[in-house]
């Protein structure tokens, strides 16, 4: 058995739903000699999120997001925790709906996805005003991925 773990940045990107699958593959070459395995993505902030979607269209990107931004709106009177912004707690709750994490299998060298299968980031905060100040001292850059490839061969 054979255990690979790195942290990779994301490329960074606006708010919303993006492809990150090959971003991820290209960080973990080990993954092509696997015969079987797991690959395990943790994604280390409070208002991002990872997602197994389709992949052909980028409309559906769109619509989870626009869908997301309806079921859980920004400004809403009930929010009490927005010292950070007006999407901040908004932010926080769809990343608690859609994971932090997924697990993934790997066969023949290659992710065992389906036609249409590609892993999603999901970004739920808009970026700080002054880009500067983020992050806060000590703290990852928000798109800090954690990846840990469990093999067994």
């Amino acid at each position: 058995m054979t255990w690979v773990q790195r942290t990779i940045s994301l490329a960074p990107r606006a708010r919303g739903f993006h492809l990150v699958t090959r971003e991820v593959l290209e960080a973990v070459p080990e993954l092509t000699e696997l015969q079987v395995g797991m690959l395990h993505l943790l994604i280390q902030h409070t208002s991002a999120s990872l997602a197994l979607n389709e992949n052909a269209s980028p409309d559906v990107r769109r619509d989870f997001e626009s869908w997301l931004d309806q079921a859980v709106p920004e400004r809403a009177p009930y929010w009490t925790h927005t010292l950070e912004g007006d999407d901040d707690m908004p932010a926080h709750v769809k990343a608690a709906l859609l994971g932090p994490s997924l697990t993934l299998p790997v066969s023949g060298g290659r992710l065992a996805l389906g036609t249409w299968q590609a892993s999603t980031s999901a970004s739920t905060a808009r970026p700080p005003l002054d880009d500067r100040s983020w992050p806060p001292s000590g703290a990852t850059n928000g798109r800090d991925l954690n990846l840990v490839t469990v093999c067994v061969t």
